[in-house]
């Protein structure tokens, strides 16, 4: 059976999540060595060794994100977050910075290590690099592929493969953004926020409500109709006299139809985003895609779901895995 990873942005994410039917579930430290940095988010040393005992105790594993880029001089805190995560049980940590790969495989090579999505490996000669170099298990690929691209890269590599089904889209290829930096001065790659909340703010002019990130406006709606988080790449914006979501429409990926054919590519593991979401949203998530791997492993027609009300924007897309631009 495909390995199903959930997210858990809190420790009671991480039991919902666990009780619904995760496999694994992988969690942050409330610094700025994961790329979920937000207030009232994230583990504690303590809080994680609970977790990752309470989650043994069920049969399911736990997976710490240390996926951003260590600062310049800086280095020792994403140093002392490797032995905390070895110390407290974890069963891998999900990196993406070469000099923390290397850092792991000399200093805790009984850590298991798995390649995160912001290193956006995603050809066979780049896996099999960080494979070869550093022992890497298993490469978190690109939200950039096709099945069919990924059933190739499976055929060429000596690495287990994880990919996301469900949750937020970037534009970018996964480690390359920078257009958060650019309006807040905060690198979702190295400070672990995108769009921090501390940026935002909201304001009426006239019938509009204008939705602004570091003072660029983002977004403008009628009073009457919700207003949008101001992220950038899902803003609107006027480009040759037309105005709409230049970048990427504010939808999210829900490749829960694929299942089979991922498994059919040699899949590993399907991840599913939102380490900034409820409980109540992991749960039901969660319960909908282990219902639907283990109806692929017994050969059962997959049961329908009604997801798209969780989704962004409550629409959803399977992204790249179509490419239907090409």
């Amino acid at each position: 059976m495909m390995e199903l990873v959930c997210p858990a942005g809190t420790p009671a994410a991480l039991r919902a999540a666990v009780e619904a039917g995760a496999h694994s579930v992988y969690c942050g430290f409330s610094d700025e060595t994961n790329a979920r940095n937000f207030p009232g988010l994230n583990f504690s040393t303590e809080e994680l060794t609970e977790a990752v005992a309470g989650a043994h105790k069920r049969g399911a594993k736990v997976l710490v994100a240390l996926n951003t880029f260590p600062r310049a001089g800086g280095e020792k805190l994403w140093h002392q977050r490797l032995a905390d995560a070895e110390a407290a049980g974890a069963d891998a940590v999900i990196l993406a910075d070469v000099g923390l790969l290397d850092y792991a495989a000399t200093h805790h090579p009984r850590l298991r290590r798995h390649l995160s999505v912001q290193a956006a490996a995603a050809n066979p000669d780049a896996i099999n690099f960080y494979a070869e170099t550093f022992d890497v298990k298993r490469v978190v690929l690109p939200r950039v592929l096709t099945v069919q691209e990924i059933a190739e890269i499976n055929k060429e590599i000596d690495a287990e493969t994880e990919v996301f089904v469900f949750g937020g889209l970037c534009v970018m290829a996964e480690g390359r953004c920078s257009l958060s930096s650019y309006a807040t001065g905060k690198s979702p790659n190295m400070n672990g926020v995108c769009s921090p909340a501390s940026h935002v703010a909201y304001a009426e002019e006239g019938n509009e409500l204008a939705a602004r990130l570091g003072g660029f406006t983002i977004n403008r709606t009628p009073k009457d109709r919700p207003a949008p988080y101001p992220t950038l790449c899902k803003g609107c914006f006027t480009s040759e006299n037309q105005t709409g979501h230049v970048f990427e429409d504010p939808v999210s990926l829900d490749a829960r139809h694929l299942i089979p054919a991922l498994a059919k590519a040699g899949v590993t593991a399907l991840k599913i985003e939102g380490r900034q979401r409820s409980r109540a949203y992991v749960a039901e998530v969660v319960r909908t895609f282990r219902a639907a791997v283990e109806a692929v492993e017994e050969g059962r027609p997959m049961p329908e779901g009604a997801l798209a009300r969780l989704a962004e924007g409550q629409a959803g897309t399977a992204g790249a895995y179509a490419k239907t631009w090409r």
